[in-house]
């Protein structure tokens, strides 16, 4: 059983950072109404434990990865959903080891130039993407709305390709992720947040500066390069090409 160390402090909102075998992980676990974290946000003491029981062919990235962050949104509050999603037990980033051994070239090139990763979500159990679907068919839940997705009907989200229900995300090589300064740990501007759903989330938008979109060119060039494909309607969005799973959907818990 591996332990996860947290650091920290209190800001309306709790966050933590988990420390395994170096990898920091950023979770968000909401007091009151959630909100987006930033690099500047201070973390509190706590402790996860990872139970060690994945199926064969599936590894923790942080223990592949130890120098990126990992902030597990679907493991908090801060979500489209504004609750802790089904299937997320811990606040852990879990990948096929064919997908994680491409990764962590991606990780090895990008280091090179300055930057670190930061995952916010790797394999997604089924029950997560159920869970989705039900509540994308409750109309009264707004909650989340002004922070993910103002100018939409939250039951056009599966028609406008945001989300899913089959996600490849279940297979376990898909994954969301973005860049921070390997200098700072602040985050690198991509000219919309995470899961934001609208239009300048798309990668090649007209909405964004120049040197936003040079940001998500240099996160799409390195992930291309080691055989991601990526996404068109989401900049933070990447599948590998050769996944081992092509064709399976795994429904087993992130824990």
């Amino acid at each position: 059983m591996n332990k996860l160390r947290y650091t920290g402090t209190r800001l309306g909102l709790l966050l933590g950072a988990m420390i395994v075998s170096g990898a920091v992980f950023l979770s968000v676990m909401t007091t009151a109404t959630a909100a987006p974290v930033t690099p500047e946000t201070a973390f509190i003491p706590s402790t996860v434990v990872k139970k060690n029981n994945l199926p064969g062919g599936f590894v923790y990235l942080g223990e592949v990865i130890p120098s990126a962050q990992y902030e597990i949104r679907y493991y908090s509050e801060n979500n489209f959903t504004g609750t802790r999603v089904d299937g997320y037990k811990a606040p852990l980033a879990i990948f096929s080891k064919t997908a994680a051994s491409a990764l962590k070239k991606v990780s090895e090139d990008l280091e090179q130039k300055g930057y670190i990763l930061r995952i916010y979500d790797a394999y997604r159990p089924q029950q997560a993407v159920n869970h989705f679907v039900r509540w994308s068919q409750d109309a009264a839940d707004l909650k989340m709305k002004p922070q993910y997705y103002p100018k939409l009907d939250k039951r056009n989200l599966f028609k406008l390709g945001f989300i899913a229900k089959k996600s490849g995300h279940s297979r376990g090589s898909t994954i969301d992720l973005t860049l921070a300064h390997k200098s700072t740990g602040k985050l690198v501007d991509m000219g919309s947040p995470y899961d934001f759903f609208g239009e300048i989330s798309y990668y090649n938008t007209t909405l964004i500066s120049s040197t936003q979109h040079a940001n998500r060119k240099l996160l799409k060039d390195a992930m291309v390069k080691q055989g991601f494909k990526p996404y068109a309607k989401e900049w933070w969005h990447f599948t590998l090409i050769k996944e081992p799973y092509p064709k399976q959907y795994f429904n087993f818990k992130v824990e």
